[in-house]
């Protein structure tokens, strides 16, 4: 298969069979070990910006096309898809390749009798690229934000009870972008100034950060499978985004403390947390999947961490050998997952309002069942990767006011100014720092 047969295969694994986009295109670059640096790196543009304006491109070819995009076969839809992605968006890419390997495609799929169709929609699109009409900002910004940016507009209206259309407006601009690649400095075996050599030896760049919010935070430029490289496997990293680090900062665990991270995997914030305690302590870090646990365990022996013990415990059961136990609980729950739409495009057509008040109501069982392991006058700090009043700040107030904690200041762990770090939390937009969308609160267990 070629790179944009590759892609639309790829794309029907996940919008056809709910595959995730990052394990649909880890599946096929672990298929076709054959491709290069630059087809793999095409595939995932394709795929990942098609997913990121997949409302917007389905709406543009509804514009131009006599047969709607629910009437079409998926195989077609996603050709065309692609096309206008590439036209659009793409713009090294000329108008007649992208035209003419949809043809193509179609043809070597058996739609030879569709190629035509698929030539004339293309081409048209191209044609009248300047002529297209988006619903008027003025009267209706929530369909023009859902449309030009490709949230359903659901998600618009649920933000629009917490934000201004203005600010939302910068979120949708910001999660359309590129993810870039995070790192967290391996601090047991290196400084920033060693990594720098270190992948400057492995060709990969090493970015200066504009905005730090976390000083172990590094920004990788990278060529090929960053985990391939003499750095990676030497353990002086790990993947991890600066809002994740910026919820076990706040956590503050010290030298010595004993730790809970009760939704650990795949394991980057039981791995900061180490590099915090200089690898002395103990840190508890669990899951309910054997195969993470594993993970976890082979994350630690890359990183010469040995004070981590994996456990597969599930965060909504209490468990009373532990009450009191912790200094420190780190609660990182499942939630909707809408600050992640930069790496995860298809997170936002796969999750709807019911999805988040039961997860809501999951995170409140897991506050409820481990909250009695923090000492008191220990911490609790609470986080997820969303924007949602209902998963974050409601929860925080609900459990405040059903538990003995409060709020704990959070102004001391920032470098950056915050409305809400006296009242206990923070939620940063992507807009913001460049980075995920993520909620972090801390409250202290009272006597």
């Amino acid at each position: 298969m070629n790179e944009r047969e590759t892609a639309v295969y790829t794309l029907n694994d996940i919008l056809s069979e709910k595959a995730y986009n990052n394990i649909a295109l880890r599946r096929t670059f672990n298929k076709d070990t054959e491709l290069s640096v630059v087809q793999r790196a095409f595939i995932t543009e394709l795929v990942n910006g098609t997913l990121r304006n997949l409302i917007l491109l389905d709406y543009i070819i509804n514009q131009f096309s006599k047969t709607k995009t629910e009437k079409m076969k998926p195989l077609i839809l996603n050709i065309l898809r692609t096309g206008v992605y590439q036209i659009m968006f793409m713009k090294k890419i000329p108008v007649s390749a992208a035209c003419n390997e949809a043809v193509k495609l179609a043809k070597k799929k058996g739609f030879g009798q569709l190629s035509g169709f698929v030539n004339a929609v293309l081409r048209n699109i191209a044609i009248n690229i300047d002529r297209i009409k988006y619903p008027n900002e003025a009267k209706d910004a929530a369909g023009f934000l859902s449309v030009k940016y490709s949230y359903p507009k659901w998600i618009i209206d649920y933000w629009n009870k917490s934000y201004s259309i203005d600010e939302i407006k910068k979120i949708c601009i910001s999660s359309s972008l590129p993810p870039k690649l995070c790192a967290c400095i391996n601090t047991l075996k290196c400084d920033r100034n060693i990594l720098k050599a270190a992948l400057a030896d492995d060709n990969a760049v090493l970015c200066s950060v504009q905005k730090e919010t976390e000083n172990n935070a590094v920004y990788l430029t990278k060529s090929g499978d960053i985990t391939k490289t003499t750095a990676y496997k030497n353990g002086l990293f790990h993947i991890m985004d600066e809002s994740s680090m910026l919820a076990v900062k706040i956590l503050a665990p010290k030298q010595g403390d004993t730790v809970i991270d009760v939704c650990a995997a795949p394991g980057g914030k039981s791995f900061y947390c180490a590099y915090l305690m200089n690898n002395k302590g103990k840190i508890s870090s669990r899951d309910i999947y054997s195969h993470k646990k594993e993970l976890i365990d082979a994350g630690a022996k890359r990183l010469g961490i040995n004070i981590i013990n994996t456990e597969i415990k599930d965060a909504e059961t209490y468990y009373s050998e532990d009450e009191q136990s912790a200094d420190c609980v780190l609660v990182d729950a499942p939630c909707s997952g809408l600050g992640l739409a930069r790496k995860k495009p298809d997170i936002k057509y796969k999750k709807t309002m019911e999805d988040i008040i039961q997860l809501s109501a999951v995170q409140r069982n897991i506050l409820k069942a481990c909250c009695g392991y923090v000492k008191i006058g220990g911490a609790l700090v609470y986080s997820t990767c969303t924007i949602s009043e209902k998963e974050n700040t409601e929860n925080i107030k609900w459990f405040c006011s059903e538990f003995d904690f409060e709020p704990d200041d959070i102004s001391r762990y920032l470098s950056f100014e915050s409305e809400t770090a006296k009242n206990g939390y923070i939620q940063i937009l992507p807009n913001m720092f460049d980075t995920d969308g993520f909620f972090i609160a801390r409250l202290i267990r009272k006597g």
